[in-house]
């Protein structure tokens, strides 16, 4: 009982960093917005996909950001999103 309660706070406490392992960041200027599919295309030819319950208040081809992104099944999924 003892090494499974152990072996759990181990997996815990790595499962994190592999979640940052995966993540990445870029930034650019905004082309294209699909609010249907729930994506931003940047200047560099990117599609990052938004989440659900994504807020696009503010956004609109031209401005420049900066996204925080994982990879999720080969497609790139916004962790974060911040106007420059």
């Amino acid at each position: 009982m003892k090494k499974t309660v152990i072996a759990m706070s181990l997996a815990l406490l790595v499962m994190p960093t592999l979640a940052l392992a995966d993540s990445d960041d870029t930034s650019g200027e905004i082309t294209a917005i699909d609010k249907d599919k729930g994506s931003i295309t940047l200047s560099d030819g990117k599609t990052y996909m938004t989440p659900s319950e994504f807020n696009f208040d503010g956004l609109k081809p031209g401005v420049k950001v900066v996204i925080y992104y994982s990879t999720n099944d080969g497609k790139r999924v916004i962790d974060d999103l911040q106007t420059e």
